[in-house]
């Protein structure tokens, strides 16, 4: 899937588990053609689904099932940053979302990376009605076959 003149150092790594996901609402118009590589991988933290119809990940000490996607272009980061409300000069609880490096693990493997993830307050989370996840995976949409997996 990767391009053979990237360079893997090169690459921002997005940690995503919403609607950024293959197959979900947002991947189309923000990651399909952008992206060079997705795999399945998960982190430490905890996720909610908001009655909004989306989700929110907050840090902690439970598993967030999601994709670790890998884009070429580092302005993909604008380009999320302004769909997750996320400027970074404003103050944490004036973002939606907060932009941070997090570390991602593959799941058959011990591999593990850095990558961004957008994460949310667990006071935010509270205010907005979020329902805990516990199983750490989200879907709004319903995932069509060719990107259903089991955990």
């Amino acid at each position: 899937m990767a391009e053979a003149n990237i360079k893997f150092s090169d690459l921002v790594r997005v940690f995503v588990y919403g609607t950024l996901k293959p197959g979900e609402a947002n991947y189309q118009k923000y990651c399909a053609g952008k992206a060079v590589d997705f795999k399945r991988a998960f982190v430490q933290g905890k996720l909610f689904a908001l009655p909004m119809g989306y989700p929110a990940m907050t840090l902690g000490d439970r598993q967030v099932h999601g994709y670790l996607l890998s884009f070429p272009n580092p302005k993909i980061l604008n380009e999320l940053d302004v769909l997750e409300d996320y400027q970074p000069n404003r103050q944490t609880p004036q973002n939606l979302y907060n932009r941070e490096i997090i570390e991602v693990h593959e799941p058959q493997s011990l591999s593990y990376s850095w990558a961004w993830v957008y994460v949310m307050t667990l006071e935010q989370v509270e205010q907005l009605g979020g329902r805990l996840q516990p199983n750490g995976w989200w879907t709004g949409c319903g995932l069509t076959t060719k990107y259903s997996y089991n955990l």
